[in-house]
């Protein structure tokens, strides 16, 4: 991996003490605002996506990480080694350029009086150095190591009754995938294939970064010959090929607006046989125009009459698996609100159901007709008392 053209942190929106969980919540946000099956034909959201999965990559695996923390970049094949013939034994690298660059950060002091340190030991220049510089002799590049494939995120419209009742569904998703010719190995035929190292990019070097230093270093993945020999023809040496296929989930019953589901083994290929990412599915339910829900209730709002809510009556109000008899005590007042004990949604996890709250609203007849109005006229002088009173007294 070249030098990142994005800081990681600010890319992902995080501190750089930000723990663990914080970067995953930070990751799994920003991967649902820019993933392209929700922004078609948006080359900068496609961009966005692919620098927020890049910037996770490194800070949500602990080893890469710390590695970014401490020199500013991440390689998977380490650090090139030098040769003798420096000072001390040592020669720069030379493909490393070091052009521009103040070295007075590193010696701390070193242009003060006598008796200050110009080494910049205990964690400075040497300390940095000697992880480019190994000693006799060119070291040896280590062979990339498998990695874990990717998790993909993806976000599904759904119905209110599909999240209540649950549902089939499928999904049409694109990921990397073992390649079927190398069976993810990356090389082709004894004695066949050639293709572009992908990690040059057919440049034979690499770039990359310690702090304010640019190191320009020989491709480890190819050697510099910018190509890799008897490399799949069919994945280009990569081991993993971009597919599209169909998924078949089950939504469960209950299913909460941001809910996430786990398809275990249906991210990204993982590199070098490395087992695959997982794909979670976020759902994002539609509102119903009548019922309302709140967690595992479902909350509605019921009309009655003066005289029902006056004289109490028995009513019909519907719920999520059809009607049911609602009493109305004698004397309700206007907003009151009744449970239905296990009529709300059911949820999955603990296999009980919520309850449905009903609030009433207490509808006056119009006064259409002369009859009308002189019943309320004797309704009026039977009960005379201020219903506002109450409110006065606290005033």
């Amino acid at each position: 991996m070249a030098a990142p053209k994005h800081e990681y942190y600010e890319t992902l929106g995080v501190s750089r003490k930000a723990s663990e969980e914080e970067i995953r919540k930070a990751y799994r946000k920003l991967a649902r605002k820019y993933h392209p099956d929700l922004n078609p034909g948006d080359k900068s959201a496609e961009e966005r996506f692919k620098n927020v999965q890049e910037a996770y990559d490194v800070l949500g695996d602990s080893k890469k990480r710390q590695m970014y923390d401490q020199v500013g970049f991440y390689s998977e094949s380490g650090f090139a080694g030098a040769g003798p013939g420096g000072p001390g034994g040592q020669a720069p690298h030379p493909g490393m350029d070091f052009s521009g660059f103040d070295f007075s950060d590193f010696f701390s002091g070193a242009a003060g009086g006598a008796g200050k340190r110009t080494d910049a030991g205990g964690g400075g220049f040497r300390d940095v150095f000697s992880q480019f510089f190994g000693g006799r002799g060119a070291a040896q590049q280590a062979p990339p190591e498998p990695e874990k494939g990717g998790d993909l995120e993806y976000v599904m419209d759904i119905d209110f009754w599909q999240a209540i009742k649950g549902t089939q569904v499928s999904l049409n998703i694109t990921r990397y995938d073992v390649c079927g010719t190398c069976h993810g190995s990356g090389a082709g035929a004894s004695g066949t294939g050639e293709a572009t190292c992908p990690e040059c990019k057919g440049t034979g070097h690499v770039t990359q970064m310690a702090g304010a230093m640019r190191f320009n270093l020989t491709c480890p993945r190819c050697g510099g010959s910018g190509k890799l020999r008897n490399a799949c023809p069919e994945c280009g040496g990569e081991g993993r090929v971009t597919r599209t296929e169909t998924v078949e989930t089950r939504i469960p019953p209950g299913a909460r607006n941001g809910s996430r589901l786990r398809v275990p083994g249906k991210g990204n290929a993982g590199t070098m046989g490395a087992p695959p990412g997982d794909l979670y599915i976020t759902t994002k339910v539609e509102d119903h125009p009548f019922f309302h829900r709140e967690g595992d209730n479902i909350e509605i709002q019921v009309p009655i009459a003066v005289w029902e809510a006056a004289l109490g009556a028995k009513i019909e109000v519907p719920t999520i698996d059809g009607r049911t008899i609602l009493k109305i005590p004698q004397g309700t007042t206007h907003g009151q609100r009744f449970r239905l004990r296990e009529k709300g949604v059911l949820n999955s996890r603990s296999n009980q159901r919520g309850d449905q709250i009903v609030e009433v609203s207490i509808q006056a007849p119009e006064a259409r007709d002369e009859d009308t109005r002189e019943l309320l006229r004797k309704l009026s002088k039977l009960h005379p008392e201020d219903p506002r009173a109450a409110m006065w007294a606290k005033v």
